[in-house]
Formats: structure tokens, C-alpha cells, sequence
């Protein structure tokens, strides 16, 4: 699904403020009218490492910033102890930037609609790898009918960069015997980014 149709006019915005500024305007599906406000993004970009989460809870809607809730904070530990920071070296983002009524899943129309945002965020942090956190997010970009049991771990090419997918932290939250498997796969994704982006690129256990 990544880069799939020809580009729009959101892909010749100049920078993240610009795009920010006309998602926050949106009211392309339903779920704008039930959410406080749109969940845009955070971090830094250009970058060699993105997130992509499935969509803002409770907490990200009341603060208008992704992932943090109690699922934000395991997600930051995570990027800590990988040597990642969305304050120098990542960007985070969702499949959807307003927050589902009841925090259910996003429906394949919303996911849709909201896509075009997340391909010209994509564009613009210029990520060599994205992490794709959990079955949503997996599906929103790469294939609707993936399975995130089935892939996570494994390493995706699409359009010159590389997807990780792995478990959402609130799937950690919620079976923490997913620890170990999600620790594997960020091993890989650090390993990946001395490769690709900064040979030099620390994290305290790799």
C-alpha cells in the first residue's frame, strides 16, 4: 500500500508545520466529529527511524501528542533502552490521527481516509526504517490482509525502506510474555540502522 496512486498535492507541502496545519482541518470520515482534536505526529525529521502506531487513545486525544498513555511510556522505554528518542533521532505517527470512539479499531474507510496524511509524513521524515506497531498499522501500510503473528520479526522492502513490524506495547501491556519477541525485533531494527544510518548509533544492551 505504501506510495500506491500518483502523488497529491499534500506531497509538494514544504515541511511537517504545513501538513500539520491542513490535517487539523480535516473532516475526511466521521471520527474527527467524536475526538477532541487530531493526534498529528511528534519527533524529528528528516529521520532515519519512524514509528507508526495504530491510532490515539484517551490520553493522546485530551493531549493532543502520540502515545502518552501508559502504552507511550513502555513505547519511550523501548526507544530508550534501543538508543532511540522521538526528541532527537525519531518521529512518531499513526494510521489515524483522531482517536476511535471506545478506542476500537480503526475501520478500513477511516484507515483510508487518512492515509494520504500518513504517506506525505512518510515523505518527509525520509525514514530508512519504519516500525510498524502492531496488526493496525501493519495492515494500513503494508497489506490489509496481513497478520501480524505471522510477520513481526520479519523484514519488509517497500519503495527503498525497510518495515519492521512488531507487536503494539499495549499488546506488551496486556501479555507481557511479548516482551522477549518485540526485544528481538528492535535488536534487528538497531543492528539495521548502523547499517544504514549511523554506524556509530548506541544503545546500552547492543
Amino acid at each position: 500500500m505504501i506510495y500506491t496512486g500518483a502523488p497529491t498535492e499534500l506531497d509538494l507541502l514544504p515541511d511537517m508545520n504545513a501538513l500539520a496545519e491542513v490535517v487539523r482541518g480535516c473532516s475526511r470520515c466521521g471520527l474527527r466529529a467524536g475526538c477532541q482534536q487530531v493526534v498529528f505526529g511528534e519527533g524529528v525529521w528528516p529521520a532515519g527511524l519512524m514509528c507508526i502506531g495504530e491510532g490515539p487513545g484517551a490520553d493522546e486525544d485530551r493531549l493532543g501528542r502520540p502515545f502518552v498513555g501508559k502504552a507511550g511510556q513502555l513505547l519511550d522505554r523501548i526507544l530508550e533502552v534501543s538508543g532511540f528518542d522521538r526528541r532527537r533521532n525519531c518521529y512518531i505517527a499513526n494510521v489515524v490521527k483522531c482517536r476511535p470512539p471506545g478506542n476500537r479499531i480503526p475501520e478500513p474507510a477511516e484507515r483510508q481516509a487518512c492515509w494520504p496524511y500518513l504517506r506525505a509524513q512518510i515523505r518527509l521524515v525520509q525514514p530508512k526504517i519504519i516500525v510498524l506497531l502492531g496488526a493496525t498499522a501493519l495492515q494500513g501500510v503494508i497489506d490489509p490482509q496481513a497478520r501480524i503473528t505471522r510477520m513481526r520479526g520479519q523484514w519488509i522492502e517497500r519503495e527503498g525502506i525497510l518495515f519492521m513490524p512488531t507487536y503494539h506495547p499495549a499488546a506488551l501491556l496486556r501479555d507481557p510474555s511479548k516482551k522477549r519477541d518485540v526485544w528481538e525485533d528492535m535488536k534487528q531494527v538497531i543492528h539495521k540502522y548502523r547499517e544504514l544510518v549511523d554506524p556509530n548509533h548506541y544503545s546500552p544492551y547492543v
